[in-house]
Parts: structure tokens; C-alpha cells; sequence
């Protein structure tokens, strides 16, 4: 068959490539327009609620500041750090483009992950032509031995390393003495990429204290999971003046546009900082008691550790489960093609209503499987 147009030029390792498969993609895909209708969203870590936030036109005409002035001075306070040193993105996920962008030459340079975790580090690499270096975790841990290592085979060539914490799909934060000793043993040659995406969920975990000390540290943020503005499209990301120099050369230059600089700059003010601590704090407090709840059940073989807002749990009824909530229009996420993760379910932590149905859905599953 003769190979189109379009085959004929795209780079070659594309044509295979899986692209990363959020959990609006996957659930397009299996069921179409309608997927979109379904009642309850546990799958891709949103917070509950509707924002009220005020917007104006005036301006729409022209294009944004590169870096919006009220925006980076509410953020820089937020995390207590100076302007110089944040960059505001499209999402975190911009975050993880440009870095591999400016540190890896393409088909020359690694990046290195620690399986289980997101998936975009990966993706974002092969669409650049880097190669992916995998350190499994341990135990949900960081192998500190085998990443020093591998970073240290000169045939890897490593220039960024990725450790989500907390993690994603894990949930857990990774402990501090293992994230300093990868800093440590990469300081004059390999930067080192902290992922907080869900730091508001355990902020006290948080490295971003240690960027005077580390320069080669960069750090994830976002206001899609806690600030409840996943739709806004909105991250950070947080280094040394001299990373963030070298960063915005690279990125586009109108990033953020004036509708989400206006929203997000209402999200980091006092008021609403506020409001995002009390729905991490409800948020908590739900995932305790679904954990709680997890770990009673006979079905349920493990119960992971979490310091963000979603439970992952493994189950052999993970088909049923899984199958049987879809049916019912409750939609949570499926991990077991994650290394290490078979037979393992991930659920966002959504309102008591909402867990009060998934609750009562999966027992009514499982006894009709007894029946």
C-alpha cells in the first residue's frame, strides 16, 4: 500500500506513538458524545463546584502580557517566592514541554521517570525525540541507588529527571531524604523535576523552600486540582531566575491568555485562598473516610497510601467494578496497564453525595455477584 502524504513526511517514531489518554479522551473513545453526559466524574482527579468569577472584555482586542503582572505577584506571594523565579504556563503540562525542550537535544538526551506515574513526562519526551530512561519505584518509593546510577551511565545521556510528588496514580508523597538525594547526586549535571501538582493537598511535603539551595530543582504547579479551574488551563512553573530565563525563550510568547490570567489572579486572592483551603480540607476528608471504607471491604486487596484527592485501590473485581459503574453513568479511572498497577482502580474524591453513590453501586455489584 502506498504510504500517504502525510506518512511519507511525519517523523518516523510518531507514526506508532500512542498519544497520552486523559480521561475525557478515553471515555470519548468508548463512548462517543455521549460519554460527556454522564452523572458523576471520578476519574480525572477534578475538584467538585462551580467557581463564580468575574470577567471583562475590555481589552479582549489586544494580546496579553507575556507574563501578566497581577497574576505572577499573586502567585509569587501564594507560594512565597520572588517573580523571578515563576513562570506562568498552559498547565503544568506546558511545564513538562518546555523543560524536556530546553535541557534535551532531540535524539541525543534522556529524560528519566519512576514508574508508576504520569504519563505526559513520557509522551511529552518522544514527541521531542528524547528517550526515556524508567527507574521503577519500590514499594511506591524512589530506588535512589538505580537513578543515581542509570543518571550516571554516560550511554543514557540524563538531563532531567521527573519525580511526581505527590505521585499520580499512586497518591503518595515521595519522602524528602530520597527527593535530596537525587538532587544531591545530580547538582552539576542533571536538573531535577519535582512534580507538585497536588501539593495543596499535603503543602507542609512541598520542596519549594529548597530552590535557593538546589539549582538544578524545578518545580510543577497547577490550579486545576485544588483551585477547582481545571478547565482554566493554568500551571507554574517554579526555579532559579537563571531556569526561568532559559525557559522563556522558549515558550510561546502569549502563554496565558486574558481571560485566564483574569480568572486565575481572582482564584490567589485572599477570599478565594481561603475557599481553596476549605474545599482541601473537605476534600481530605472524604478521601479518610473512602479509604476507611476501602479497607473494610472483603473484595479489596490493598488500599494505597494518598496524600492527594483520589484513592487508588486494588481489587480482582476490577472488571466488574469498573464495567458496572460505567453502566450506571459513574465514571472512575482503570490503572492495571500501569506498571505495577494490574487489577488497580483510581477514584477522584467527588462530593459526600457523589462517593455515597459509588458507595452504594459497587455493594449492590457485589451482591449481585454473590447471588
Amino acid at each position: 500500500m502506498t504510504k500517504s502524504i502525510v506518512n511519507k513526511l511525519a517523523r518516523q517514531e510518531l507514526l506508532d506513538m500512542v498519544p497520552y489518554q486523559s480521561a475525557r479522551r478515553l471515555q470519548k473513545a468508548a463512548g462517543g458524545t455521549q460519554a460527556f453526559n454522564q452523572k458523576i466524574w471520578l476519574n480525572a482527579n477534578e475538584a467538585s463546584g462551580i467557581g463564580e468569577y468575574q470577567l471583562s472584555a475590555d481589552c479582549i482586542n489586544r494580546y496579553p502580557d507575556f507574563q501578566p503582572d497581577e497574576l505572577i505577584n499573586n502567585y509569587t506571594e501564594y507560594a512565597k517566592l520572588d517573580t523571578s523565579q515563576v513562570l506562568a504556563t498552559r498547565g503544568a503540562d506546558e511545564g513538562i514541554e518546555l523543560i524536556i525542550r530546553t535541557f534535551c537535544k532531540a535524539y541525543q538526551d534522556s529524560i528519566l521517570i519512576c514508574p508508576p506515574t504520569y504519563g505526559m513526562y513520557a509522551i511529552s519526551a518522544e514527541n521531542h525525540g528524547a528517550g526515556v530512561v524508567k527507574v521503577p519505584l519500590v514499594d511506591n518509593q524512589l530506588n535512589v541507588e538505580d537513578i543515581i546510577q542509570a543518571k550516571n551511565d554516560d550511554s543514557n545521556n540524563i538531563k532531567a529527571i521527573f519525580l511526581c510528588s505527590p505521585g499520580n496514580p499512586t497518591g503518595n508523597c515521595l519522602p524528602a531524604e530520597q527527593i535530596k538525594a537525587v538532587l544531591d547526586a545530580c547538582s552539576q549535571s542533571t536538573m531535577v523535576v519535582v512534580d507538585e501538582a497536588y501539593i495543596e493537598f499535603c503543602p507542609e511535603t512541598s520542596v519549594s523552600t529548597w530552590l535557593s539551595d538546589y539549582p538544578n530543582l524545578i518545580i510543577l504547579r497547577t490550579l486545576s486540582k485544588a483551585f477547582a479551574l481545571a478547565g482554566l488551563r493554568c500551571g507554574f512553573t517554579l526555579a532559579s531566575r537563571e531556569v526561568i530565563t532559559m525557559l522563556s525563550k522558549v515558550i510561546a510568547p502569549y502563554p496565558i491568555s486574558a481571560p485566564v490570567a483574569e480568572i486565575a489572579s481572582q482564584a490567589l486572592r485572599p477570599a478565594n485562598l481561603t475557599n481553596m483551603q476549605q474545599r482541601v480540607s473537605n476534600i481530605n476528608k472524604q478521601k479518610q473516610q473512602v479509604i476507611a471504607w476501602l479497607a473494610q471491604q472483603p473484595w479489596c486487596e490493598q488500599v494505597f497510601a494518598s496524600d492527594a484527592n483520589f484513592v487508588l485501590f486494588k481489587t480482582e473485581q476490577k472488571d466488574l467494578i469498573f464495567q458496572g459503574l460505567a453502566k450506571q453513568g459513574i465514571l472512575i479511572r482503570d490503572q492495571s496497564k500501569q506498571q505495577q498497577l494490574d487489577n488497580c482502580l483510581r477514584i477522584s474524591i467527588g462530593t459526600e453525595q457523589e462517593l455515597a453513590i459509588v458507595k452504594q453501586a459497587i455493594n449492590e455489584l457485589m451482591t449481585s455477584q454473590s447471588k
